[in-house]
């Protein structure tokens, strides 16, 4: 069995939107496709885990119901999607956490940090988690790319601590389940979902998954909300490189992402975690 993350996200959340463009006239659109999400997900017979963006709740609350109503599983992806090394964000991070176990009735158990920005100077953040009754944290990619990654991280789901971010702590109380990766060329690569599942052959991401599952190791994936309903993300001017990396292929990602859910068995956190 293998994990399932929806990164759940507006248009105007991705990193390489934000450093482009202060918009202040934020309008909400993918919010109002959930259902079209949800259906999705019960058309692959999947469940998934929603690391939601807090402020889209305050938004629409409704939308924990309808994840909920239908066994899925609620977490944390920050208020805003701000980076974890953001100036003044550590400050704020207690703040969140408890303004998200208001909005989710104590529901969320897990966490991902955005841009996947868990590093050794961000270390702090799971310190926080654990004084608010966190379970679980999925922010570890064990690749290094152009973003984020920590290459030296194990792949197969660890106790994580503030002191071991990449290791497994025994005396540690946090399970960190990282991102899925592969070789390619001597090198390892993220694999694991966003720009990777609309770039990499999807040749080469189901044999990264089948390696896994023969080592049992659970592949640890992800997609973003505006990645399944593609027709409804604005193409938003970027340079160059940040425009491909979040235009690329952008189209084709459904499907890709319907055809590795018929190869492989794939769940939420939580119910991974309760077998």
């Amino acid at each position: 069995m293998n994990l399932l993350g929806i990164d759940f996200e507006d248009w105007y959340h991705p990193e390489l939107i934000q450093k482009h463009h202060d918009i202040k006239n934020k309008n909400p659109i993918i919010i109002n496709r959930m259902d079209k999400i949800l259906d999705w997900l019960q058309k692959n017979e999947t469940y998934a885990t929603f690391f939601m963006v807090g402020e889209l709740l305050i938004i629409k609350p409704e939308l924990l119901d309808k994840i909920l109503g239908q066994g899925h599983e609620i977490a944390f992806h920050t208020m805003r999607h701000i980076r974890l090394d953001a100036v003044g964000f550590k400050e704020k991070f207690q703040d969140e956490l408890k303004e998200f176990d208001r909005l989710t009735d104590g529901k969320s158990k897990g966490f991902r940090a955005p841009t996947f920005s868990l590093n050794r100077n961000t270390a702090w953040v799971i310190d926080a988690l654990l004084e608010n009754n966190y379970r679980y944290d999925s922010s570890v990619v064990p690749a290094k790319s152009k973003m984020y990654g920590i290459e030296s991280a194990d792949t197969r789901p660890y106790k994580i601590s503030s002191k071991s971010i990449d290791k497994n702590d025994p005396d540690a109380k946090l399970t960190e389940y990282p991102l899925l990766v592969t070789n390619f060329l001597g090198k390892k690569i993220p694999a694991g979902g966003g720009f990777y599942l609309r770039f990499l052959p999807l040749k080469m991401i189901e044999k990264a998954i089948s390696a896994y599952n023969k080592q049992d190791i659970p592949a640890t994936f992800y997609i973003h909300s505006w990645e399944l309903v593609p027709e409804f993300m604005p193409k938003i001017p970027l340079p160059l490189t940040d425009n491909f990396i979040t235009y690329h292929n952008l189209k084709d990602a459904p499907r890709r992402m319907s055809q590795i859910l018929q190869k492989f068995d794939f769940t939420s956190f939580a119910r991974f975690s309760a077998t």
